[in-house]
This record gives C-alpha cells, structure tokens and sequence, in this order.
C-alpha cells in the first residue's frame, strides 16, 4: 500500500525517502550527534557564515574538510568546490556519501607538502590552523593561499585561545596553536592588506569582545 502522509504537502518527504533512502552523517558528524547534539548546530553555523562571506566564488578550495559535512552549506553560495583533507579515512567517507545533487571534488591532500594545483577566488580552512604546529604555520599558509588570486578572499576559522580551559580533551589534545584574536590578525596580515575578525559564540557571529569568544574569525583579502 502507498504511503500518504495527512497534509499533502510532505509527501514529497515520504517520496524522497522512498526513492533516495535517508541522507547519512559522515564519520565526525556522527560521532557528534551522538555525544554532543548542539556541537553540530556551531559547526553548522561556522560554514554558513564562510558561505556569506564568500557567496558569488567560481571556485573555491576548503582546507581541512574531515567528513565534509557542512560543505554543501558554502556549495549552495558558490559555483564549484574542492575539499582536501590530509587523512585519506575521511576522505574516502566523503567521497562514499556524496550526493549527486550537491557534487563537489574530495582529494587527499597535505597542505604542508605543498600547495593545490589550479585557480582559486575563495579558500577557507574552519578549525585546522589551531591543529597545525607554530613552526609549520607559515608553511601551512603560504602554500593554502599560492592558488588564491590576487584579489580572492580567504577564510580562517579557529578556537579562542580563552576558550580553551573549556575544551574537551579531545579538543585539546589537537590543539596545539590556538590564539587570541589580536595574535591571529597579527599574523594574517603577514600574508593580506586586509584582515576583518570577528568572534563567535555558540551559533553566534559578532564583532563583541574577542576574550570572552569562544571563536574566531579571519576574514582576508589583497594577498601580499
């Protein structure tokens, strides 16, 4: 017997389900809904506000994916996308749930063995820098940013260094380079004429006092 639903316009729910099966976490977003439900609505939010910053990009590279989750949430603002993540497990995940209605490009890639081949107008890199060493953070930034042109935008999302007497222990055995706000606009601007910070609270993006945010935004332009 067909299934019907009472109000006529959810059947298109019912019909999804019955022709596509449901839509699937990736390994991190998993292992989130389960432990820590809310976490996923942050990282939600974390890409929706890279996908405002760069909405109208051709093309645009997002460094550090993991599971890649949130990243049709930038592909709905943007024209193509690739996504590299160096630990070829979440990118072998990605690649098996990707969607035919929201493809993107999933490589490996190690972005302190060098930079991506090809152009890129946007790049952005959501809680990966605080998990690369301070030695290897020049290295880190040079080669994500060699493919961006000269007037493209980068985007760099990071953990407070505040914020970190509040972290998990898992959080922390990662982080090895969290900083204040001050300290990652400083460092930017090596690198961009142009650097806007901005913090973030829970869900939360505003320009309020950076030490009592739990994260931090970059947003960069005018490559040096």
């Amino acid at each position: 017997m067909e299934k019907k639903t009472r109000e006529k316009q959810y059947q298109i729910i019912i019909d999804h389900y019955e022709n596509k099966g449901l839509e699937s976490f990736g390994l991190m977003s998993s292992q989130g809904w389960l432990d820590d439900p809310k976490r996923l609505v942050f990282t939600l939010s974390r890409y929706k506000f890279v996908a405002k910053m760069l909405s109208g990009c051709q093309n645009v590279l997002e460094v550090g994916c993991a599971d890649a989750f949130g990243t049709r949430i930038v592909l709905q603002e943007v024209a193509r996308l690739t996504a590299i993540d160096f630990d070829p497990l979440f990118v072998e995940d990605v690649n098996k749930r990707m969607s035919d209605r929201w493809p993107f490009t999933c490589i490996t890639h190690d972005m302190l063995a060098g930079p991506v081949l090809g152009s890129f107008d946007g790049v952005f890199a959501l809680d990966v820098l605080e998990h690369i060493r301070s030695e290897e953070e020049d290295i880190f930034v040079k080669n994500m940013i060699t493919p961006l042109a000269i007037h493209g935008v980068a985007v760099f999302g990071m953990p407070s260094l505040e914020s970190q007497i509040y972290a998990s222990s898992i959080s922390r055995a990662g982080h090895v380079n969290c900083k204040t706000m001050p300290d990652l606009k400083i460092f930017m601007q090596k690198y961009f004429h142009n650097v806007f910070t901005f913090s973030m609270n829970d869900e939360i993006v505003h320009t309020g006092y950076h030490k009592m945010a739990h994260y931090l935004f970059a947003v960069c332009c005018s490559k040096r």
